[in-house]
């Protein structure tokens, strides 16, 4: 194997590859990344076992190719090494005996490979009819719900992102059981049969990373897997194995008090009061509502107390004192996009749900906590 490529196409891909090797390997082949250079172009492929990731860059791209092979590259070392070459255009030439030797003009590295031959053998199949999904509508339901995942081992499945599919409705849901983040979305083409999957919330989150904006992409899932098909990208992620937890019941139909605020001063009330409970383990704030006029306060013995006061709009006459952990709050308010907002009240130990007063396709679920 010998070829010559330009630097920047090579980082972007082995960037995107190496997000799936684990630093816990215990196989020595899985802690590389394999190049697979033929007739067609350049393969690279990596795996921990659970998530595989492989790239292709086709022959015309690559500027110069002698001969043809296959080699795994220690993934530690690769991408600091392509990375800091001084040229824009880096050589590779396969030795004998698994060693590869990098290079350019003045700089080169001989590295120690590891066999081809060795490396398991990675299934990324294809179904017939994929479900095509815009990369900007999946990237808005993965920054929606993924930072609602659990991060308990002690629960897996609340670990990942539960993908419900009934005709042209996808439903996302992420839950830590303390509180729940759930988006719909309308598909283009309905789906013939029913899809209830829970994809890991840490594979799917390397995906966020690679795509980027406005691109169609592929769905393709089966039993005990799902791989996603973008520009030049397989990525094929196992399954979390069981059913996800029956979460409609959670989130309530009717409130009591419904309050209507705008989420930029909402958000930053909340902002201000929790900086003198940053170190506590909770992070509590209290909310009072009473009328038109909500109390956000906060107290801590060693440092003191703060209160903001914000002028809102409620359903009725109001009259409620909630605590809830601020942290929790300021996430699920981050992920709103529209500055009138709806807080829903069922009194002082049942659910806060917030939604925006425009897109009913988002609700964020936070418990409240008790502080007696």
């Amino acid at each position: 194997m010998k070829f010559t490529i330009e630097k920047n196409l090579l980082l972007e891909n082995l960037s995107n590859v190496a997000r799936a090797v684990s630093t816990k390997q215990i196989i020595p082949v899985l802690s590389g990344i394999k190049f697979d250079l033929n007739e067609e172009g350049l393969f690279l492929t990596a795996s921990d076992s659970e998530l595989t990731i492989r790239t292709f860059i086709e022959n015309k791209l690559i500027t110069k190719v002698d001969s043809l092979g296959s080699i795994i590259i220690q993934s530690k070392y690769i991408l600091d090494i392509v990375r800091k070459m001084p040229s824009d255009l880096v050589n590779f030439e396969l030795m004998d005996g698994y060693k590869i030797k990098i290079y350019t003009e003045g700089s080169q590295y001989d590295l120690n490979c590891l066999d081809p031959n060795e490396y398991p053998s990675l299934k990324l199949e294809e179904s017939k009819n994929p479900l095509v999904i815009n990369s900007t509508v999946f990237k808005s339901i993965i920054n929606q719900t993924s930072f609602a995942i659990s991060t308990q081992e002690l629960r897996p499945l609340l670990t990942g992102i539960n993908f419900k599919i009934n005709g042209d409705v996808l439903e996302c849901i992420a839950t830590d059981s303390y509180r729940l983040a759930k988006k719909n979305v309308k598909l283009d083409t309905p789906v013939d049969e029913e899809v209830n999957i829970v994809i890991p919330g840490k594979n799917i989150i390397e995906l966020d990373k690679i795509i980027g904006e406005d691109e169609d992409m592929e769905m393709h899932i089966f039993n005990n897997k799902v791989l996603f098909k973008y520009k030049n990208i397989l990525f094929q992620t196992n399954l979390l194995s069981g059913t996800y937890p029956n979460t409609s019941n959670l989130i309530p139909t009717e409130f009591d008090i419904i309050v209507n605020t705008k989420l930029t001063d909402y958000y930053s009330a909340i902002d201000r009061a929790a900086l003198l409970t940053l170190g506590k383990d909770k992070n509590i704030v209290k909310m009072k509502i009473k009328d038109d006029t909500m109390i956000i306060n906060s107290y801590a013995s060693e440092i003191g107390k703060v209160e903001e006061k914000l002028s809102i709009e409620t359903s009725k006459d109001a009259n409620i004192d909630i605590s809830f952990s601020a942290k929790y709050m300021l996430e699920a308010l981050k992920t709103m996009k529209d500055e009138d907002i709806l807080i829903l009240l069922n009194g002082e130990v049942k659910p806060i749900v917030i939604k925006s007063v425009k897109d009913e396709s988002l609700i964020q679920l936070i418990l409240p906590i008790k502080t007696y």
